[in-house]
């Protein structure tokens, strides 16, 4: 049997070899894939499968719509201006999903447009969440009333859009 000083030490020499080798197979990795993909590349990727901001989505939809004001639109999803200002102003934010799911309703936005809204901001409605189908099934109905959908989420014991029934 090895006694503890020489285990101590092996375990010591396993460690610092084993960062060395992991280090250098990272380097190599990263190397080869610095190799085989160039920034040109990945920028023009990029630039041909970008789809339009959350911003630019909302805002289409809502002049689109042309029914009513931003006012009333952030009042309906229930957000409150300073939050809807921030949207507007900068197209980097990405609000959370249930504010978008908010403004999809606010909107009265079908299903097909909705999906379109939430992808601008990277989500999308699941059909395996209870509170998405929920949400899938209130816009099929044309069931656009907040309050009511917080309900129908409530009564399957979900979280409600903005946080309030």
């Amino acid at each position: 049997m090895l006694d503890k000083k020489i285990l101590a030490e092996l375990q010591e020499y396993i460690d610092q070899n084993l960062t060395i080798i992991l280090y250098e197979k990272s380097a190599q990795i990263e190397d080869l894939v610095l190799e085989s993909i160039s920034p040109l590349e990945i920028e023009t990727f990029i630039a041909q499968k970008r789809k339009p901001t959350l911003q630019k989505v909302l805002f289409d939809f809502i002049d689109k719509k042309g029914t009513a004001s931003d006012a009333d639109i952030y009042k309906k999803a229930g957000i409150d201006r300073r939050h809807f200002s921030k949207i507007r102003s900068n197209p980097e934010y990405r609000p959370s999903k249930n504010t978008v799911i908010a403004l999809a309703l606010a909107l009265e936005l079908n299903k097909k447009e909705t999906d379109k809204l939430l992808s601008s901001a990277g989500y999308s409605l699941s059909d395996s969440e209870t509170s998405d189908l929920v949400i899938q099934f209130c816009i099929e109905r044309k069931v656009y009333e907040i309050h009511q959908v917080n309900y129908a989420l409530d009564y399957f014991s979900q979280k409600p859009l903005g946080g309030v029934l």
